[in-house]
């Protein structure tokens, strides 16, 4: 198995990691990818589909509630493409540990658009 399981320290405080439309392509692929090559732990491979099921909420939520969103990109001057993407802990680890994802991907998750 590729993936082993990630303690759940705080199931429940889901953190926003701002992406960009290229960002959540590529954690999308990575994650696609994980989950369809080598065996996964069973409980990274839930993790890692809460991940995908979250990159569509939250296109989703931008597309209903676009106004929050837009007035961050303005005080920050963060690209129109970029939305907060929620990940809890387990979540974002289970996605720091796959070994195809990109370093531009990563550097988003764990950089200065996080938190």
């Amino acid at each position: 198995m590729s993936i082993p399981p990630v303690e759940d320290a705080a199931p429940a405080v889901l953190v926003p990691h701002w992406l960009s439309a290229a960002d959540r392509t590529e954690v999308e692929r990575a994650v696609r990818a994980a989950l369809a090559g080598a065996p996964v732990h069973p409980v990274a491979a839930i993790h890692l589909g809460e991940v995908l099921t979250e990159l569509h909420v939250a296109a989703a939520r931008e597309a209903v509630w676009p106004a929050p969103v837009a007035r961050v990109r303005r005080a920050t001057g963060w690209g129109e493409d970029v939305i907060p993407v929620r990940l809890s802990a387990v979540e974002l680890a289970s996605v720091l540990t796959l070994p195809g994802l990109a370093p531009v991907a990563r550097d988003a998750l764990t950089g200065g658009r996080s938190r």
